[in-house]
This record gives C-alpha cells, structure tokens and sequence, in this order.
C-alpha cells in the first residue's frame, strides 16, 4: 500500500502519513548514536564514532561533534553530507544574529530558525527531506542551560537528556532510570552517558577510539566548550568499569 504513496514527500498516504519523512527517519535510527544530557552546572554530548579506520588522517579532530558558536555545539545523526550542509546553515543563522544585534543568538531561535527551512523540505516536491537528526546543547542569558533535538520533519523539543540514532529507545530507557532531575551534575552527567553508551553500541567492550564526549561549562562570564581527549574518555570508561565490578561484587555476596 504504501508503494503508492512513497515516491513524492508531498503526498499523504490515506492514513495522513508522509512516508518520505518516515523514512528519512528511518534512516536515523540506523545512523550511530547520540545522546545528549542536561546538568545543572553544564550540558553533556556523546557520540559513537563509526569512521575508525587506521588509516584516516586524524586532521578533523572531531567526527560527529560541531561547534556552532561561542555559546552554542551540536551532534548529528544520520547523512554526514546532510548534516555538513545543515551545520553551514546554522554558523550562518548565528553569525547573521550577531551581525545585526551585536548580541548572541537565543539558542532556540536558532533550531526554530533551522527547523522552518527542514520543514520546507518535506512540503515542496522534487526536494527531498534532510535525512539527519541534530542534538544542540547551548546556553543563554534567558534560560541558561539547554539541550534540543530536532528531526528531518522540522519538529524540535527541549531536553533534559535523550538520545537519537541506532538503539536510541534503549537508551532513553535507561535515562529515565539513571537520570535524576535537579540533581546531576556534570560529573554524574558524564557517567551517566558513558553506562549508557556502554550498554547500548553494539561492541563487546567500549574504547575511547569509538566515542566522542563534549561538554559545555560556563567560567565566569563565558561560555566553553570541550572535546575531551582520549585520556579522558579512557579515565571515564575506568571509572564505569570500576563501578560495575563493584555493584556485581555486591550482587554476589547478597546471592551468597
């Protein structure tokens, strides 16, 4: 049925469906994890990284993690070269703010701004929506703190944590678990991603060669962003590690 529905994003299907749309978002759910979780001293992005080929030169530090502006970083999940052209698009809503106000942009006008040209896409034929999905932690002097995601359908929403990308609804389970509201700091936000990365990517055993972490802190008055290095990333595995020997070494003794 759908067969007859599916070959332009401009035609509804009889049950209201656009079946474009779906797919691209299809298309996502196949695409390598993101998550994003939001602290009260800071907002954390986490990524699989899936290109770790050896013999890739490491020029492009960062994968799958794009700084926008001073205040603001996203992740994508999905098309890389959709997600290039759309991470264009938003330097340039950000820069054509500054350039008018002499301000910096509110975080959420910038994802509405980029959601009203993802929407176009779905609603004029012979264009095709983008098929990547965006996490975009930021802050500003209005709200502090945020975390949104937005999908190729052009619908966005602010987050306390989620996850887009394969396995994305395990790993939303598990934040609904391990995620305390009003209580998390950045520190706990960061072990927070790593157990869920752990238990969610499909491989054996999680190496900091297969994720990529950012955080956004404030010092002062300013705003800063962070990829962690390797060492870093490898430390917050440690401590995961540690942490499950310990609950398992307790689970074992209760058993006994």
């Amino acid at each position: 049925m759908a067969r007859r529905y599916d070959t332009r994003t401009t035609i509804f299907s009889p049950e209201g469906r656009l079946y474009q749309v779906e797919y691209a978002l299809e298309a996502i759910s196949h695409a390598g994890t993101c998550l994003g979780i939001l602290a009260e001293d800071g907002v954390v992005l986490a990524s699989e990284r899936r290109n770790t080929h050896k013999l890739l030169d490491d020029v492009n530090f960062s994968e799958k993690i794009y700084k926008l502006n001073d205040d603001l970083c996203c992740s994508v999940a999905g098309i890389t070269s959709d997600a290039n052209v759309l991470v264009n698009e938003l330097r340039m809503i950000a820069q054509r703010n500054y350039l008018q106000y002499q301000e910096p942009i509110p975080c959420e006008q910038v994802v509405s701004t980029l959601c009203d040209i993802k929407q176009v896409y779905t609603q004029i034929g012979g264009k095709r929506p983008f098929g990547v999905s965006i996490l975009y932690m930021g802050w500003d002097k209005h709200y502090g703190f945020q975390l949104y995601q937005s999908d190729p359908s052009g619908n966005y929403g602010g987050w306390k944590a989620t996850c887009i990308g394969n396995n994305s609804q395990a790993a939303i389970s598990m934040l609904k678990q391990d995620y305390k509201i009003g209580e998390t700091s950045l520190n706990d936000a960061l072990a927070v991603a790593v157990k869920v990365l752990s238990k969610t990517l499909d491989m054996t055993k999680l190496t900091s060669d297969k994720i990529e972490v950012a955080t956004l802190t404030r010092e002062g008055d300013r705003t800063k962003i962070r990829i962690l290095t390797t060492k870093e990333v490898d430390e917050l595995i440690q401590r995961h590690e540690a942490e499950q020997a310990r609950l398992e070494a307790e689970k074992a003794k209760e058993k006994k």
